[in-house]
């Protein structure tokens, strides 16, 4: 069996790649920049959104499965009509495709951010109902709606597989600023009211290592899966981890929560308090009565992540 893992030079799609061989399956590997790629190995150039669907179904040829990982996120420059064409489009596209010419499954990698915003406070599992927040929430969201359209008439071969912050090797966005915090050499006492928020989070290896899973395991698949590593951590605990790997203490200070809300709303980061304090607990149930297992060592993977960032074995960006 081959699989077609798109945006196969990403932050999670080296990792699919990687995990799928270790499985024993073929790969072609779907890249924007292919020449990345081993010369060697099935890697072919991944068409834009707008190509023609002819394009889609030459990438199929000999394809069993598909995992869709490429995506458009973290992109402050990005406007609502960019989304929509990398997450919503072009998955659509691959969707029909895949649906009309292979016989497997598709894992589309999503997003908790396809049914709740940054600031929702409360359990995310499959029944949460979709309310995106953000232009990215609401292109993954479209990108789910569209893969289940195309796959109709056999919904029991797609699913959208939708991950909290992921983190490892080449993680950006919030995490990365956290291990960056993480890694400040002076011992600045932090206001603990700022990172009292509690969060789920997934190793980029779990990640991946669930959408193998869910290639693989014999039963019909749902059409929405919520995925996590546990247990879910205050944001204080990961930072904790993060000072921990580079080898700094972490102190935090009593400064009241009202206080350090009304200083970010004076600078207008009103928005951020939210953010910053809020608490999403994912919650993978569905997955693990199905057979599946979440790793529960993330707080030593933090602190390895931060070690080996330390020692210049691994790189944020």
């Amino acid at each position: 069996m081959k699989v077609l893992v798109t945006g196969a030079t990403g932050f999670i799609g080296r990792q699919v790649v990687t995990q799928l061989r270790e499985a024993g399956f073929e790969v072609r590997m779907a890249s924007r920049q292919p020449k990345k790629l081993d010369p060697a190995s099935d890697a072919v150039l991944l068409p834009d959104f707008d190509a023609p669907a002819s394009a889609f179904q030459a990438l199929m040829l000999d394809i069993t499965h598909v995992v869709h990982c490429a995506a458009l996120n973290n992109d402050r420059k990005a406007s609502e009509a960019d989304f929509l064409a990398a997450n919503a489009t072009l998955t659509a596209q691959l969707a029909r495709a895949a649906a009309s010419r292979t016989s497997g499954r598709f894992i589309y990698l999503s997003s908790i951010r396809a049914v709740a915003g940054a600031g929702f406070s409360g359990t995310i599992s499959e029944a949460t109902p979709p309310n995106p927040q953000c232009a990215y929430g609401r292109s993954k969201r479209d990108g789910e709606v569209r893969m289940l359209e195309a796959y109709a008439s056999r919904p029991a071969d797609a699913t959208a597989l939708r991950l909290p912050p992921v983190y490892g090797e080449g993680m950006k966005g919030n995490l990365a600023y956290l291990l960056r915090l993480g890694g400040m050499p002076v011992s600045l006492p932090l206001p603990a009211a700022v990172f009292s928020g509690v969060r789920s989070l997934m190793s980029c290896e779990a990640a991946a290592r669930t959408a193998v899973y869910l290639l693989s395991r014999p039963q019909s698949l749902r059409p929405a899966y919520v995925a996590c590593d546990l247990p879910p951590l205050q944001v204080s605990a990961i930072i904790r981890a993060f000072r921990d790997g580079y080898g700094y203490s972490l102190k935090l200070s009593k400064v009241p929560a009202g206080l350090v809300r009304a200083a970010l709303t004076l600078i207008g980061k009103g928005k951020a308090w939210g953010a910053m304090t809020a608490t999403q607990i994912c919650d993978p149930s569905l997955l693990v009565s199905e057979g599946w297992a979440p790793r529960t060592d993330i707080l030593e993977l933090l602190t390895e992540l931060a070690r080996r960032t330390k020692s210049g074995a691994a790189q944020p960006r």
